[in-house]
């Protein structure tokens, strides 16, 4: 409960490498959420140091690509908050791309069952990322979920070998900054009993 209290989603980040081993403990907590049908349907490819310029130009292709012909035209307008994140990227000492390798394309159209699958594996994505930050916390570190590599899909997939779905993106380091906790809906809001 303490690192679920305590984790906040950091932007700004110290010039400090973070040590192998912590980055280690990380991916471990990822890979020990529990997932549907025991698939572990995730891959996990870490970006620092000289890779990350790669990474960042990967990203700048991407928005250039989707300014021109959008994959995802009704949030355009948030695309220079995709920008404000790359530049956090640029920042943190690590990024974690977080890969689906269980399903197909994410321009291929889906049968129900397909779906279905899809959605129990992106749960069970979702549950492998908060374990890591809330290990992340844990260890004294920031991090940042992000889901705005979306505005740079097809090219962060192809430098990051072009295979399974790129769900997410999970920015570590230690932070130079202490948000306050954000608003969050009251229990009544969010909670229905039913007996």
């Amino acid at each position: 409960m303490e690192a679920i209290s305590n984790r906040r989603s950091i932007r700004k980040y110290l010039d400090k490498p973070v040590p192998k081993e912590m980055v280690e403990a990380i991916l471990q907590a990822g890979m020990l959420a529990p997932s549907s049908k025991n698939r572990q349907p995730w891959r996990f490819i870490v970006v620092s140091g000289e890779a990350k310029a790669e990474m960042l130009a990967a990203m700048e292709q991407g928005f250039a690509q989707e300014k021109e012909t959008p994959m995802l035209p009704s949030v355009a307008p948030y695309l220079e908050s995709a920008r404000h994140t790359k530049e956090i990227m640029a920042a943190a000492p690590v990024t974690i791309f977080i890969l689906n390798t269980e399903d197909g394309s994410l321009h291929q159209p889906l049968t129900l069952e397909e779906r279905v699958s899809e959605i129990c594996n992106t749960q069970s994505i979702g549950a492998a990322i908060e374990n890591m930050t809330l290990t992340a916390t844990e260890l004294g570190l920031g991090s940042l979920w992000i889901c705005d590599t979306f505005f740079a899909y097809d090219a962060l997939l192809r430098w990051l070998g072009g295979k399974g779905q790129l769900t997410a993106a999970l920015a570590v380091g230690y932070a130079a900054e202490s948000p306050v906790t954000r608003p969050r809906k009251s229990f009544s809001e969010l909670v229905q009993w039913r007996s």
